[in-house]
Formats: structure tokens, sequence, C-alpha cells
């Protein structure tokens, strides 16, 4: 039987398929949504905004009206359902289609149909697939019928509510580009319930019917209704196609898995929790081991993608999903950081797709576990609390709803956990208050989140409407007074900042750098009479308010106040790594060729990361060449220049755009005033840019290339350190290198050919090795027939079993193949110290014999696991006796 697809796999085909189609593979952004409407990329569609809107569909210089991707997003409104149900994640995989102004419904349905049912693709089962579509969609409920095939009886009809995107559109607006779906669900059979699909259309509810894939046809322009309140639809001047296929959802199909938590991307976070917490996953009853795997999943996906854990905005959020994952912890009886080591379980799972898991993955647990740390003592203080409220009860009262929702929104306490102490005290707890006010936050939270996709073609931040861009200095001063026009913290204006609070400021003038353009925002301090403050990050908004996270440390900070900014000097280094990723673009397009676009970067202080478009891995030869160009405009000291001027202007002097840019009319231009030479001809480095640069290129000082990767097919990735970090990282090579020569008693100069002699010698003593345990397998084993097994008949096989001591891996096996031949043994059996081998014959395979599953069995019982294939199979285990033993009863 074929085993069934990977979820790697999965994602992989619909790429390829939505290719033969002709459509353009594109990476995936960043969770940090690609516009201010969300704090996170909430849909598959979003960085597509400006071409749903009818910009032209050009990518990285290619034009292509169709394009696929599989896109990492994450939801948060419904955080509290995540475990509890089998369908609500927070970090999920959307793959898309995409078409703007190409082709339309017709395709689009054919298309989904091929891929979910066609035995290359998906392969599922074409009579276990139902259809729901908007109740008028006749031209819909045509091609599903009389195209696909699809019986009637299979597809429902649903109001605006159900079947419309936006949600209601015709009768309630928002006005602008809308139009129906058709969702396509697949049918899990009488083990997930036995309501029909008749029944779901009564419900709108059900586990059987699994929702697999929303098609969205934008067709209408929809206006201001008629003076009778008639909804006025008009058709759009080109239509577009919006589609999505959970990638979670699909695999629990494919891989008949009764929810995500058994798929095999999440498996293996499950049993991670369960090994970390000692407490063995239960399934359904699980709730805090589902919570947990599933928050850590998303949390090292944020981390990776660069959001900081902080008090306001997407760092808010990002550290609310990690203490919701270590509440379930502490329920679970962890009561030391341990969430960190779940890292790489996730970086295992899902970094070929997203290789940041595995390059940021040492930050990620830092972050993590240094997190954890924090909040535990946040939940001692929490237990202190509840305990000073609960000694002074009497038994058999009740805590007020009110607090226990205090408990939880400032300490971090679940309900569970309340109870359980309250019980102690004989106390109970007002549920019904604290689902209230449990509930009336959530409806706040929902209130203020721009997440649905509507929402995404408009939106603004309410607390900071009215006010005036702020006016940057930060090209030519790193300090400048400006006047505190807004204090801003939870969505809310603030009238003041005392010493220790912390809340976004809105100044006049600045001169901190707000993110963008791949350049991280700038820190340093305010300072004003009477008091000081950190400035953490800077952000701006599309109106060009910049945003600044600040930590009042001093005094108080009140709108109105004159302030002084300072920038850190973190910002010399960023501005040296900028300028140095504008040559490294320019370096790679002349030695790797025209062809080469940035699909994405990252300008730090303490690195620059910059992704390309070009198709291999680059060479040593490659990469000395690029490394040198950058060197030689370094070492010329050219001036590094900008200035504003029209973009069809930029465009005409040959100004490339970096990505992550919006541009208007008027453009920024970074120059580099001199050229270098490149097989016979000049390279220049001009760039449509909004960042911070050196004023010579001689600033940049050194420069190194760390590495070169693959992100995504077709899309490579270089990082890079310029100046201090650069040249830093190069003396502390050369001392590793130094202690390491001194180790092999030999010079730097000669640690090649040391090494060279040491592996020689390795290899020599390793093939010593193998063949004294060659011998010693064979000693134990006894004459040439195998007669030191022990040889009987189970489950109508003859099964030879033996224990065998300091012998493993490669030589376990072969003495497997060995003890196979001489015993005439349908199945040979043979334990050792830590591990177990399990071989059939032929012919015993051929009779039925399973040697992975027979394996998997003696592994239990041995305090191991393992698996394989029918005719081999091996385990690790702790004890051999036990495994053996268990030959008895295994068939």
């Amino acid at each position: 039987m074929t085993a069934p697809l990977t979820t790697s796999q999965i994602r992989e085909k619909f790429l390829q398929f939505f290719e033969s189609k002709g459509h353009l593979r594109l990476p995936s952004h960043s969770t940090i949504a690609p516009d201010p409407t969300t704090l996170f990329t909430v849909a598959g569609m979003q960085p597509f905004k400006d071409q749903f809107m009818g910009a032209p569909a050009v990518f990285d210089g290619v034009a292509n009206k169709r394009v696929t991707t599989a896109q990492k997003c994450v939801r948060v409104p419904d955080i509290e359902n995540v475990g509890r149900t089998r369908r609500h994640l927070t970090l999920f995989e959307m793959m898309g289609n995409f078409s703007f102004g190409d082709y339309f419904k017709r395709d689009a349905i054919l298309w989904a149909w091929d891929f979910l049912t066609g035995p290359e693709w998906m392969g599922m089962d074409p009579d276990k697939m139902y259809v729901t579509i908007y109740k008028d969609d006749d031209e819909a409920f045509g091609y599903w019928t009389q195209e696909v095939g699809l019986d009637a009886s299979h597809i429902h009809r649903f109001d605006a509510d159900e079947n419309f995107w936006p949600a209601n559109a015709p009768l309630e607006g928002p006005n602008g580009p809308c139009g129906p779906c058709s969702e396509i669900y697949y049918d899990r059979g009488s083990n997930y319930g036995d309501d029909t699909w008749a029944d779901y259309a009564q419900t709108r509810e059900s586990a059987r019917f699994l929702e697999v894939w929303n098609l969205v046809f934008p067709q209408y322009d929809r206006q201001d209704p008629a003076e009778d309140g008639t909804p006025v639809l008009k058709d759009l001047p080109f239509k577009n196609i919006d589609t999505g296929m959970g990638l979670e959802r699909v695999a629990s199909v494919v891989q008949d898995v009764p929810d995500f938590y058994s798929n095999d991307v999440f498996r293996p976070i499950v049993d991670k929790v369960a090994e970390l917490s000692g407490k063995p996953y239960e399934g359904e009853i699980s709730v805090s081991h589902r919570v947990v795997a599933e928050h850590m999943r998303s949390v090292c996906m944020i981390l990776a993608d660069g959001t900081a854990l902080s008090n306001t905005g997407r760092g808010y959020t990002l550290r609310k999903i990690l203490r919701r994952a270590s509440r379930h912890a502490y329920l679970l009886g962890m009561r030391e950081p341990a969430l960190y080591q779940i890292a790489p379980v996730v970086a295992a799972g899902m970094g070929d797709a997203y290789p940041e898991l595995r390059t940021e993955q040492g930050r990620v647990e830092a972050a993590i576990r240094a997190e954890e740390e924090r909040f535990l003592k946040t939940l001692e203080g929490g237990i202190q609390r509840l305990g000073s409220l609960l000694s002074g009860m009497p038994q058999g009262g009740t805590l007020s709803g009110e607090e226990a929702f205090v408990l939880y929104d400032t300490y971090g306490f679940p309900l569970d956990l309340t109870k359980e102490i309250a019980e102690e005290y004989g106390i109970s707890v007002d549920e019904a208050r604290y689902a209230e006010s449990l509930e009336n936050a959530q409806n706040i939270a929902r209130a203020g989140s721009k997440y649905g996709k509507s929402e995404l073609f408009g939106g603004n931040q309410e607390a900071l409407e009215g006010l005036s861009a702020t006016e940057f200095v930060g090209f030519d001063h790193l300090e400048a007074e400006g006047q505190v026009l807004a204090l801003v913290g939870a969505g809310e204006r603030l009238s003041h900042l005392s010493a220790g609070s912390e809340a976004t400021v809105v100044l006049s003038r600045t001169p901190f750098y707000g993110e963008g353009g791949g350049e991280v925002g700038d820190t340093g301090r305010l300072e004003w009479e009477g008091g000081a403050g950190m400035v953490r990050d800077t952000r701006k908004t599309p109106a060009g308010v910049f945003l600044h996270d600040v930590l009042v440390e001093q005094g108080e900070l009140t709108e109105g106040v004159t302030v002084r900014g300072v920038v850190g000097p973190e910002r010399q280094a960023i501005q040296r790594h900028h300028t140095a990723t504008h040559l490294l673009h320019a370096a790679l397009r002349a030695v790797l060729g025209s062809g080469v676009r940035q699909a994405g970067s990252l300008v730090a202080a303490d690195r620059l990361r910059f992704d390309f478009s070009h198709g291999a891995a680059l060479s040593a030869e490659e990469l000395s060449r690029v490394e040198t160009l950058v060197s030689r405009w370094i070492s010329a000291n050219f001036p590094v220049t900008w200035q504003e001027m029209p973009i069809a202007e930029a465009k005409a002097a040959g100004a490339t755009a970096l990505f992550g840019e919006k541009y208007g009319e008027k453009v920024r231009v970074v120059s580099v005033e001199g050229d270098v030479e490149y097989g016979g001809q000049p390279v220049s480095s001009k760039e449509l840019c909004g960042g911070a640069h050196v004023r010579r290129t001689g600033d940049i000082g050194a420069f190194v290339l760390l590495s070169d990767e693959n992100v995504a097919a077709g899309v490579r990735r270089i990082e890079a350190l310029a100046g201090e970090a650069a040249t830093s990282w190069v003396r502390e090579r050369l001392n590793g290198t130094a202690r390491v020569a001194a180790l092999l008693n030999t010079s730097p100069d000669g640690l090649e050919a040391r090494v060279t002699g040491l592996q020689a010698q390795l290899k020599a003593a390793e093939k010593e090795v193998a063949a004294v345990k060659r011998q010693l397998a064979q000693a134990q084993m006894g004459s040439s027939s195998g007669g030191g097994a022990q040889t009987r008949e189970l489950g109508g096989f003859r099964v030879a079993a033996l224990k065998l001591s300091g012998i493993e891996g490669n030589e376990l096996r072969g003495a497997a193949d060995k003890l196979l031949d001489q015993s005439g043994a349908d199945l040979v059996v043979l334990a050792s110290d830590k591990g177990l081998v399990v071989k059939a014959s032929k012919d015993a395979v051929t009779r039925g014999a399973h040697a992975g599953q027979l394996v998997g069995k003696l592994a239990a019982a041995g305090g191991g696991k393992g698996g394989g294939r029918p005719d081999m199979a091996q385990a690790g285990i702790t004890d051999p006796v036990a495994a053996l033993n268990a030959l008895d009863t295994a068939f």
C-alpha cells in the first residue's frame, strides 16, 4: 500500500499543479502584514491587494496575471477555541491560486476539482465531494453539474451570509469589489458523525463534512443601494479569482487522520509536549497538549519572521500566544522553562518550506526561554494574589467572575487553574460571570481586529485619526526636538505615561527612522525636562505618522511636552548594512546576470539578509567575485548621494526598486557616485529606496559573505556582515582556527593536512572496529546454521530470535541478514543493548509477514519505538529482554 502524502508533498504538488496551468510561483510573504490594515498576514490574497484593485501584475520584473503561493497566515480572534476544536488554528498555511483579470469561474472550478480528485494529485474520492454555492449563482451550478459532473444532490445553495464575499455584501456592503463563493467539502464518513449533507444545510456545523477549498469570484462592484433599498451590483471591468485550499485540512483527509494534531507535521510536536511534560497525549481530552503544540508552532514562525515580543501591537499578540501556551504547560505540570525545546521540532517539520525556522532557530529558542522565565514569575505573582483573595473568604464562598477574569487577563491564569486552587480552600468560582467578562473582552478584540477580507481593502487606526504626518529629519540629523502629539496604548489615546509604563508615542518631528523597505526601525532615547525614556522600536503608518514604542524610565510623559529624540548608536551599523545591501544587489546582477531580482531583505545593526531570484546555488568562485566587487566599491570610498525625482525619471536613469517599498509619483533615489569594473564593463548602483545610508562607501568598512542558501523554488538567500560586525566575525573565526590547530599540534596553515590525516586514521580504525563487531556477532550467533538463536513456530512462521551484546547499527542489520540466510527461518529478530532489528524472507512477506508491524509491538514492550518495511524494520529500545519476551504475544 502506498504511503499517504506528507504535508510537504501536498504543498509541493499544489504549487506544481498550478505552475502547469501557467501560474507564477511566488514565495510566501512574511507573517508580518504587508499593509497596516492588520498586524499579521491573515489571508493568501493579502500580499496581492494592489493587483486585485487593478495595479499591474508584475512581480520582480516578471509580468504574469496568474500567481500561486503557499502563504503562512496568522489569525487570533478565536484563539480561545484553539485546542478545543478540530479546526481552529492561529497559524495555518493557505494554498492559493490567483487570477488578476485573466481566467475566471469555469477554470477555477475545474482546476480545483482536477487537483483534489486527480489520481496523480490528491486522489480524493469524487463520490465523497460536496459543494456549496451562492443561491443565485446559476453559472457556478452549471459548471459543477454539467462540466464537473457533480450530482445536484451534492450541492447546497446558501444565502449571502454564507456564500458571498464579503458576507452579506449585497445588502450590507461595504461598497467595492465583491462576489459569490463556492466551497468544496469532503465527507469523512460515519466515524466523524452520523449527520447527512442535508443535515449540514440546516446546522451549518459538522465534524464529518470538512471544508477543504474556497473559491471566491469577485465579479461585482457593490455601490450604494437604490432608493427602494435594492442592492446595486455592477460588473467589474475585469474579474479576479481568489481561491484558497487549507493545507492542514487537506493533509488530514489525505493522511486519514482524525484532526490536524495527528498529521505528520503536528504529531511530532504533540509527542514532544508529552515528553517534556511527562504526561501522555490522550487524544480528544488532551486540550493542553494541543494548545501548547499549536501555539508553539505559531510562536516559532512569528519569531523567525522578525517579530519581537513586546507590550504593544504585533509583539503583544505574539506574547499573548506564547503565554497561553505557557499557561497550558503549567497545567501539564511544567514548572521550569521547557517550551523553547519545541523549536527544533517545528524547524524539522517545516524548515524545508520555511528555512528561516532553521536559520533563526537559536534566536527563537533564546526569545522563548527568556519569556518563559518572565511569565513563570508572573504566574507566581498571580498565585500570591489569588491566595490573598481566598484566605479572606469563608469556606463555601464564591470567588467573583470578575476577579477570576482579572487573574486570567493580568496574570495569565486559566479558569481551570483558578478553580483548582480555589477548591483547596473550599471555595467555588462564579463561572457564568467569568464567561461574561471573557466574552466582553473578546468582542472588544474582534471589533478592533481587521482580519476579514473586506477590511483588507481599507481601514485605519482609530486612535491615530486626525494626526498630521510626522516631520522626519533623520537622514541629516540623529538628534532633534519634537512635540508629543499623542500617546496610544491598547488602541486608545492616553493622557500620560508614568515611569515603568510603555506605549506608542507620536511626535511632530523625529530623527528616528520608521521600519520599512527591509530596514528595521530605529531605537534610542527620548529626553524631556524631568524625565527620560527608551525608544524600543519605530514604525510608521501609510499616512506618514511615525510611531515610537517608548518605555518611560523616569518622570512623566504627557501630550504637548517637547522632547529631545536621540537615535541610538545602532543606526550607524544599520546604515552600513543598508548601503552594503545595495552594493550586494548590484554585484549579484553583474556576476549572475540581470535576471536577479530582489525578493526580500532585512537590514539590521548586526547583519543583512538579502533574498533574490536565482535558480542554483552560487559556486565558491561566484561568491568570491560578488564579495570582491563589493569590497572594491568600499575601497574606492565613493560618495553616496540621494535625491527625490519623478518615478519615470528615476526608472529612465536605470534605478532599480527594492522589495517592500510603495512608490508614488515622487521617489527617493540612492546612488553610489562611482562604478567598479567587472568583465570589462562598468557596474553601477542606483536604487529607489527610502532608507538610511552612509555618506561614503568607505564608511562601510569591512564586508564578508556568510552564507548562500535556498529559500524557495527559484529564490536564494544571502546573509552578510559589514563594518565592525564583519571584522569581529573574522577575528572570532581566526582565533577559533588557531585554537583548533593548537589542539591538533599543528599551525593554522597545516590544519587541512592534519585533519585529512586524522580522517584517514579514523576511517581505518572504523573498518577495524566493524570487522571486530562482525566477528563478535558471529561468535554470539553460534554455528554457521544460526545454532545460537532460538527458533520456534509463531503465528504460522518459523521465527529465530537472539540477543546480542555490543552490536549496533550496520553490524546488527548485517547479523540479521546472515542469520536469515543461515537459519532458514521465515523471520529473524535480533536485539542488542539499544537496538532491535526484524528481517523477513520474501516468502514470509508474501504470506503476510510484516517486519514493520512486528518491530513496533516488540519495541513498545522494550521501552522504545520504531518501524519499517514488511521485509526489514528496526527500532531503538532500552530493554532487549522485554522486547524478545514479547514475541509470544506479538503474533
